[in-house]
């Protein structure tokens, strides 16, 4: 089973932080401003340098090249980043899947001619999620993915999110703000103190 596990896990001077998210699951994350939740989801992306030891199953994140374990690991950051002009050129089109994530996220087939420069922060959240999971990752760290949506895209972004880790068997680990999302969404709650101390609150589908 795909269980994605943190092991005496340290960076940035914080830690060691010990964590296992089973396959399917979905962890929760909430925490003080600048308690490290962000630094937290790069460092298990690799993205930032880190000690200790950060494994999706039997695959060991210090044994597989970085951009093998991002493919694999899925981050979405709080704020998304395009580089082209156009939205299509920002995706691959290669899994059948994809034109039913968008339409599912509201969006029609001609999005992909869209220039990125009109898009709203709202759909650039929402795509940002599309082109994250057409990679089909194993796992995914979700860092405030639906912080610039109205209720009903917050809805479909859940339920979207949900499916995934359900049919794909994903572990997850959803850094929110909002604490009546997390009870809706996740299956254990944690907290990150401002002193970098990680604390599983009450809560969550299997805390109620």
């Amino acid at each position: 089973m795909n269980h994605l596990s943190i092991t005496n896990f340290i960076f940035q001077q914080r830690g060691p932080y010990n964590l296992t998210i089973p396959s399917g699951q979905i962890a929760g994350m909430q925490g003080a401003s600048g308690a490290g939740k962000t630094l937290l989801l790069r460092a298990i992306a690799d993205l930032d340098p880190h000690q200790g030891q950060a494994r999706l199953g039997n695959l060991s994140c210090d044994q597989i090249p970085a951009p093998v374990w991002r493919k694999t690991v899925g981050l979405l950051p709080a704020e998304s980043f395009w580089w082209f002009d156009t939205v299509g050129e920002h995706f691959q089109h290669t899994i059948p899947q994809l034109a039913g994530y968008l339409e599912q996220l509201g969006f029609e087939p001609d999005v992909f001619n869209w220039q990125v420069n009109r898009l709203s922060t709202g759909e650039k959240q929402r795509l940002a999620i599309a082109r994250l999971l057409q990679n089909m990752p194993a796992a995914l760290l979700l860092d405030e993915p639906t912080a610039s949506l109205d209720a009903a895209n917050i809805e479909t972004v859940e339920t979207l999110l949900l499916d995934y880790c359900q049919q794909q068997q994903a572990p997850l680990l959803w850094v929110s703000h909002d604490a009546l999302q997390l009870e809706r969404v996740a299956d254990v709650i944690y907290f990150l103190e401002k002193d970098g101390t990680l604390q599983q609150l009450s809560g969550g589908k299997d805390g109620r």
